[in-house]
C-alpha cells in the first residue's frame, strides 16, 4: 500500500472489505446480537464495542465524499481492512448464519454471506 496514491488504494480495499451499505449497516447496529458481540476497551463496564463503534464510523465514511476524508479516516480504513482479512482468515466450520462470528465482523461492516 502506497503512501503515495493518495488514499487510491486504501479507499479501493475498505470498498472491496466492507460489503454492507451504510442504511444496512445501521439497522443492524441497533440489533442486540450486534450490541452483544466484541471487545471493550479497559476499564469500560458494559459500554460500546471496538467493533461496534467502528461501525458507526464506517458509516460515517461510506456517506461523505472522498475528496473531504482525512489522514484520520484513512487510518481507520486501513484499520478495518486489516480486521476484515484478520478475522475472515479464523472462519469457523459449518454454518455461520447465526454466530458471533459473523455479528462481530458485520460490526465492521463485512457481512460473510454476501457474495
Amino acid at each position: 500500500m502506497s503512501r503515495n496514491d493518495g488514499g487510491r488504494d486504501t479507499y479501493r480495499e475498505f470498498t472491496d472489505a466492507v460489503n454492507m451499505k451504510p442504511g444496512e449497516l445501521s439497522t443492524w447496529l441497533e440489533t442486540d446480537e450486534s450490541k452483544h458481540v466484541g471487545w471493550r476497551k479497559k476499564g469500560t463496564k458494559g459500554g460500546e464495542s471496538v467493533g461496534h463503534e467502528s461501525g458507526r464510523k464506517i458509516i460515517d465514511l461510506l456517506r461523505r465524499r472522498r475528496a473531504d476524508l482525512d489522514a484520520a479516516d484513512y487510518k481507520h480504513m486501513r484499520k478495518v481492512i486489516g480486521y476484515v482479512h484478520r478475522h475472515m482468515a479464523q472462519r469457523p466450520s459449518g454454518d455461520i448464519r447465526h454466530t458471533r462470528w459473523r455479528w462481530s465482523l458485520m460490526n465492521w461492516g463485512h457481512d460473510p454471506l454476501k457474495g
